[in-house]
């Protein structure tokens, strides 16, 4: 078949062609591997422009014929490119809006105050509580503050209540009791005597429930009769009473309590943060008055003590009461006229400052 002579002087043409491109393609091959061997093992960083232009050529030539020679990166980095190049195309977050305000901090802050104050409360229902002042939050928004905020989830936070929590519960029906000893000089030496004493968790005040030298499981019963003595009672109106595991504390004086209406809760080993109120004011006893006098007999302690309770009660300031006094014969707000006395106790152990009378 003789072929008309204008194809014949194309196909020598197309082939010279290719044979051109294909030693340049050589010749730039070669040239990059020098390149490569001349930058040893440095990593090459590329413009964003540079991958641009790549990415669009890889794209047009394929992987298979990427692979065919070596590239200064791989097909596989190249068409990632190409991808990247694509998706900024479409990407469309610079034309977003700001999307939804975030909750003020008196919202956030209402929100943590309502789920620590009421465990049992789920985000249906802190979200009712919410619209009641006049806020539309929904559970979602509710979920997240509280756990941004260090919070239980709702299912969690109702299994189970704190010592904190099961104390505010029952603040006004809760009294405490705890013994701390004093040593007393007698004729026959040092006497350790033991004093038990009663506190109102809700009120801070303090009775003592007896002084001695031997207690024993008898003088406790008629501790706990005392106690609850329907006349003159301390633990009228009261539902749980806080001890330790003091061995003094026995089953005999619990059950008095019992058949009173008063239960005993005896607190686990080794855990004086549960009775801190009792343990408190046995540091404040102790360190504010009797560990500063030395007794030579009982008498002597009584009176000391029954002095510091007085002076606990009238006179004394206290931090966990917003340094109110326990208790104020006059309930008119404090005066500033008439000269300023200082007024003391167990020879000036103990002193407080009162006005005189106008």
């Amino acid at each position: 078949m003789n072929l008309p002579r204008w194809q014949f002087v194309f196909i020598a043409l197309a082939g010279w062609i290719n044979r051109e491109q294909l030693e340049i393609i050589e010749y730039l091959m070669a040239e990059n591997r020098v390149l490569r061997e001349q930058l040893g093992k440095k990593r090459l960083r590329f413009s964003d422009d540079q991958r641009r232009n790549l990415a669009v050529k890889a794209e047009a030539v394929g992987r298979k014929t990427l692979q065919k020679f070596s590239s200064m990166v791989t097909p596989d980095t190249l068409l990632r490119w190409y991808r990247q190049l694509i998706a900024r195309k479409y990407d469309g977050s610079a034309n977003r809006g700001p999307g939804r305000p975030p909750k003020s901090n008196d919202i956030r802050e209402l929100i943590v105050q309502m789920a620590g104050e009421n465990v049992s409360w789920g985000y249906t229902r802190i979200s009712g509580a919410m619209k009641n002042l006049g806020y539309d939050v929904g559970r979602t928004t509710i979920r997240r503050i509280m756990l941004e905020s260090g919070l239980d989830p709702a299912p969690q936070c109702k299994k189970g209540m704190s010592w904190k929590d099961f104390l505010k519960t029952h603040w006004e029906q809760m009294t405490a009791a705890d013994f701390f000893t004093i040593e007393v000089m007698t004729l026959r030496g040092l006497v350790r005597y033991h004093v038990l004493f009663v506190l109102e968790i809700a009120t801070r005040k303090v009775t003592l429930a007896g002084i001695t030298s031997n207690p024993s499981g008898e003088w406790m019963k008629q501790v706990a009769r005392n106690l609850t003595d329907p006349c003159d009672e301390f633990l009228k109106g009261k539902k749980f009473l806080l001890h330790d595991r003091d061995p003094l504390f026995t089953e005999a004086f619990r059950e008095i309590l019992r058949s009173s209406g008063v239960e005993p809760l005896k607190l686990p080993a080794r855990s004086p943060n549960l009775n801190s109120y009792a343990e408190r004011w046995v540091r404040s006893a102790k360190g504010e008055c009797l560990e500063r006098m030395i007794f030579f007999s009982e008498s002597a302690l009584r009176r000391a003590a029954t002095d510091f309770v007085e002076h606990y009660h009238q006179e004394r300031n206290h931090q966990g009461l917003e340094y109110r006094l326990i208790e104020s014969f006059d309930d008119k707000p404090p005066h500033s006229i008439g000269s300023v006395e200082c007024r003391q106790r167990l020879g000036g152990l103990l002193k407080f400052y009162r006005r005189s009378a106008a």
